[in-house]
């Protein structure tokens, strides 16, 4: 079964692009979900983590402290390289083991509308996946979620309840290579506006 990626920046949208996918039934793997779910169900890589930097990442009640975990992280390239290492396998063999479920379920269907009149696919969301090419070496295609500036900051200061100053920051740190994207969707203006963007890229993409 087919796999289309979704990618953008802070901001941009791809989340509401996942969910207009997902109200049509097509599963969707949100990444960076999975991989704090992960952090919670499996102790191994915890263990894993807290032995790669000599300290505990638990709160009191032994739940994983991310919090914690991204202020020792984020200012270290190395330390963060370090925690990749150890986190893209596991998500990577989620993400194999999610696939192989949906593609039980869904490939024996025909090809249908609500799969923008294609055959059934599936779909990873990931703000990182152009430039981890172990991940973009599991998919078929990308989908890059593109929006205004200022819109992405309205959008990401809204939902973070944090300073523009944070976002802008965290904006900078993010690199997208567009040779990399298959298609680009343009999320400036209203919901159904993006809803319509959503049909005609995947409709392209899934008749491939």
């Amino acid at each position: 079964m087919k796999t289309i990626a979704v990618t953008g920046g802070i901001g941009s949208g791809k989340s509401e692009v996942c969910s207009i996918l997902s109200s049509r039934g097509i599963p969707v793997y949100d990444s960076d979900s999975a991989a704090k779910r992960l952090y919670r169900e499996d102790d191994s890589l915890l263990d894993s983590v807290e032995g790669a930097f000599g300290q505990s990442f638990r709160t009191t009640n032994g739940d994983p402290d991310l919090k914690k975990l991204a202020s020792v992280v984020f200012s270290s390239p190395e330390k963060l390289k370090t925690l990749e290492s150890l986190v893209h396998p596991a998500v990577k063999e989620d993400f194999r083991r999610w696939k192989a479920m949906c593609t039980s379920k869904l490939e024996e269907l025909p090809a249908s509308p609500d799969f923008y009149g294609g055959l059934p696919f599936c779909v990873m969301e990931s703000a990182i996946i152009l430039e981890k090419p172990e991940f973009l070496s599991m998919v078929d295609s990308v989908v890059l979620v593109d929006a205004p500036l200022q819109a992405r900051l309205n959008r990401a200061c809204a939902r973070d309840n944090v300073d523009p100053s944070e976002i802008i920051r965290r904006m900078a740190a993010q690199r997208f290579d567009l040779s990399k994207a298959d298609a680009v969707i343009r999320n400036h203006g209203t919901i159904e506006d993006l809803s319509a963007e959503v049909a005609r890229v995947f409709q392209a993409l899934n008749s491939r």
